[in-house]
């Protein structure tokens, strides 16, 4: 990352909470935390009120994710010598290719964050991508960085509460592409272990729940959608994904999740509270 790359997000850094006020960030991180398990929150509560669950998470959220992750908020299996950010790159082309993306098509990304893998897949495929979110700082976020991109003509965002009618809106003999959180059939409901990992990615995520891999075909199996391929990118992946996550692994790039890391960035804002991500 240049210089001037890290000066721009350590600016984004110090207006933490997103759009939240200062004064405003730390009942929000409250309200946040009081749904999920570690704070006795229940998982339907969490289901009946996800909106707001996941505006609040987000708000709260995508100021550290793109000081210490960039703009592309997912993981992607890695090669041996390979950065975070070449892996993420690589995994966006590869998904490209996937669905046969061809130039001049239009492209819709659901759940797209603030863009950057549709700003990626867009100039790699010369396709018009657009974004569809529920988040309207992320969108309004995601529209300064095409524009900074020179990407605005090609790319937009569309704020939307839902995409269950992916199925019908997408063209015949055209694809779908899904990538989430899954339980694995290695995951032991009654296992107090696997249910702490859960509930720190729920509430790490703002995720109401993580439904297991088959429950997730299945359900694009009831919406009609003929499944192609499926698998577990994490199988195959020489790093494991959550290496830039694991404190007791030193490098630059993953120093804000060790304990010295997570020191500063609780205490580099008096806004910022330390459940935060």
């Amino acid at each position: 990352m240049s210089n001037s790359g890290q000066l721009n997000n350590l600016s984004l850094a110090s207006r933490i909470g997103g759009k939240l006020e200062k004064k405003d960030v730390l009942l929000a991180v409250e309200k946040y935390e009081k749904y999920h398990a570690a704070y006795e929150g229940e998982e339907e509560d969490r289901k009946a009120n996800y909106t707001d669950l996941v505006n609040k998470y987000y708000d709260l959220a995508t100021s550290f994710y793109e000081f210490g992750w960039g703009d592309s908020f997912h993981n992607a299996p890695r090669w041996k010598g390979e950065t975070i950010r070449e892996s993420i790159k690589r995994h966006q082309h590869f998904l490209a290719l996937q669905l046969g993306l061809k130039p001049g098509q239009k492209v819709l990304d659901v759940g797209c964050g603030i863009g950057g893998p549709l700003r990626e897949i867009s100039r790699f495929t010369l396709t018009s991508v657009t974004g569809v979110n529920n988040n309207e700082y992320q969108i309004s976020r995601g529209k300064e960085l095409n524009r900074a991109a020179g990407v605005e003509k090609n790319c937009d965002f569309v704020k939307y509460g839902c995409y269950k009618e992916i199925y019908r809106v997408l063209k015949p003999g055209h694809y779908f592409a899904a990538y989430e959180w899954c339980t694995t059939d290695s995951f032991n409901p009654n296992n107090r272990e696997h249910q702490k990992i859960k509930a720190d990615i729920e509430i790490g995520d703002g995720l109401p729940d993580i439904r297991t891999t088959g429950k997730c075909l299945e359900a694009l199996k009831q919406a009609d959608f003929e499944l192609i391929w499926e698998k577990d990118i994490a199988l195959d992946s020489p790093l494991p994904w959550y290496l830039p996550l694991d404190k007791n692994h030193f490098s630059l790039t993953n120093f804000p999740a060790t304990s010295v890391g997570r020191f500063v960035t609780r205490n580099m804002d008096p806004g910022i509270c330390g459940t935060c991500p």
